[in-house]
C-alpha cells in the first residue's frame, strides 16, 4: 500500500512527533510505501506556550518527511489536499489531538476525498480538548466527520467520538515508546542527573499544565511530610511549564518544600528522559482529567510502578494493584497511594507484573489495528 502519513514529525519536538516516525517505521517494516506530510508551521509563535516547538537534531535518515503544512494557511491546505490526491495514496493517516488542527485536516482529508481512491484514517488522541473553547465543537465537527475511520487509545474518546459521527473506529492503547533507550543502573541514572543515590525518588514528569494536578500532588507531598512519611526521599518534577510557573513555585515555597522538591524546569529531550525514570522508585499521574498518557507507556517501558488518579482512560492502562495503584484525584488518596507503594517488597511486586502486563502495547498491534479500520471502510462495516 501507498500510506501518507500527515502530522507531527521531524524536526518537530516531542511525543506525538516520535508517535508518527515510529508508525511509519512499523508500516515500512511490513513492506508499505510511507512518507510523512509535516508542519512548516504548526502552532503560531503567539498561541505556542513552550519555549520552542522544534530541535537541532538532525533528520533521521530512514523516513522521508516533507515539510508542507501550515496549519494557519488556508490556500496552504487546498494544495496539500491536492497534491496529495494527485499521488492518490491508499490511506491518509491522521494525529488529532486539538481541535485547532481540524480546520486544515479537515480541509486536507476532503481535498484528498475527491480523488475517489484515498481513505482518511485517524489515529485520535483526545476529542474534547482538556481546555475547553466555545468553538471547540464546531471545529471537531468539521474535521471527525471528514475522517473514514479512526483509532482511539481509551473508551472515554470512543464515547465522545460517537457523538460526532459513527464512521468505523476500533481501540488500540497506547504503544510503548522506543526512542528513550534501555533504563540504565540507577546510580548511572543518578549521577547523569546530579541526583543523591541515597536518597529516593517519586516523579512527576511531562509537560506542566493545571489539568495534571502538580497543584494536589504538592499538597498530598506537605501532608507526607507532616506525616513524617518522606523521610531520605525527595519528589522529582521534570518539565516544561506551561501553566504559570509562579504559582507552582509559591505553593512550593508556602508548603515548605524547597528542600523537599527536585525541579527540572524545561523540555527533557529524549536522551534525558530514560535516566529520570531509572532513578524513580514510582510515578505520580495526579490528573484531574485524562483521555489517555503516553507519561504512563514511558513508566511501562521503564519498569516503572505508578500512582494515577482515576479519571479518563488512566484506569484502563494502568490496573489497579497489578503495576500500581489507582486513586481519586484528591490530596489525601494520592497521599495515601504514594506512602502505602513505597514499600520495597510492593515496588518489586509491581515491577514484576509490570513485565507480563507491557506485552499488551505495541506498534504492530496500533498499525494492525489501523489496517483493519482502513479495511472497515471499503466493506461499509461499522463498529
Amino acid at each position: 500500500m501507498k500510506i501518507c502519513i500527515v502530522g507531527p514529525a521531524h524536526p518537530f519536538r516531542g511525543g506525538l512527533a516520535s508517535i508518527m516516525e515510529t508508525m511509519a517505521r512499523t508500516f515500512m517494516r511490513q513492506g508499505h510505501e510511507v512518507w510523512i506530510e509535516t508542519f512548516t508551521v504548526q502552532y503560531p509563535r503567539l498561541l505556542f506556550p513552550g519555549k520552542s516547538q522544534t530541535v537541532a537534531t538532525p533528520a533521521p535518515d530512514d523516513l522521508s518527511i516533507r515539510r508542507r503544512v501550515n496549519t494557519v494557511w488556508p490556500l496552504n491546505w487546498l494544495r496539500v489536499g491536492r497534491r496529495i490526491a494527485r499521488r492518490r495514496p491508499d490511506m491518509v493517516l491522521m494525529k488529532y489531538w486539538t481541535p485547532f488542527m481540524a480546520p486544515c485536516f479537515g480541509t486536507i482529508a476532503r481535498m484528498v476525498a475527491r480523488n475517489g481512491h484515498t481513505r482518511t484514517i485517524c489515529q485520535i488522541d483526545n476529542v474534547e480538548p482538556h481546555e475547553r473553547h466555545f468553538f471547540d465543537h464546531p471545529l471537531n465537527r468539521y474535521f471527525l466527520r471528514s475522517a473514514d475511520g479512526f483509532v482511539y487509545m481509551s473508551e472515554q474518546v470512543h464515547r465522545e467520538l460517537r457523538e460526532y459521527t459513527d464512521a468505523p473506529a476500533l481501540f488500540s492503547p497506547h504503544p510503548l515508546f522506543e526512542q528513550f533507550g534501555a533504563p540504565l543502573p540507577r546510580e548511572e541514572a543518578c549521577a547523569a542527573l546530579g541526583l543523591d543515590p541515597q536518597l529516593r525518588y517519586a516523579l512527576f514528569f511531562g509537560l506542566i499544565r493545571d489539568y495534571k494536578g502538580l497543584d494536589m500532588l504538592l499538597d498530598a507531598w506537605a501532608l507526607l511530610r507532616r506525616r513524617e512519611a518522606v523521610a531520605g526521599r525527595k519528589l522529582v518534577v521534570a518539565g516544561e511549564f506551561y501553566a504559570s510557573r509562579d504559582k507552582y513555585m509559591e505553593q512550593i515555597r508556602r508548603n515548605g518544600l524547597g528542600d523537599e522538591v527536585i525541579l527540572h524546569d524545561g523540555f527533557i529531550p529524549d536522551v534525558q528522559v530514560g535516566a529520570f525514570f531509572s532513578a524513580s522508585d514510582l510515578l505520580v499521574l495526579p490528573y484531574r482529567s485524562a483521555t489517555q498518557s503516553g507519561v504512563t507507556q514511558i513508566a511501562y517501558r521503564f519498569d516503572l510502578p505508578m500512582v494515577v488518579t482515576d479519571v479518563g482512560g488512566l484506569p484502563e492502562i494502568v490496573p489497579d494493584g497489578r503495576v500500581g495503584f489507582v486513586v481519586k484525584p484528591d490530596t489525601v488518596s494520592i497521599a495515601d497511594a504514594i506512602e502505602r507503594i513505597w514499600q520495597p517488597e510492593l515496588l518489586a511486586h509491581f515491577r514484576a507484573s509490570i513485565q507480563s502486563e507491557k506485552k499488551r502495547f505495541s506498534w504492530e498491534e496500533m498499525c494492525a489495528r489501523i489496517m483493519e479500520v482502513y479495511r472497515l471502510t471499503q466493506s461499509g462495516e461499522c463498529h
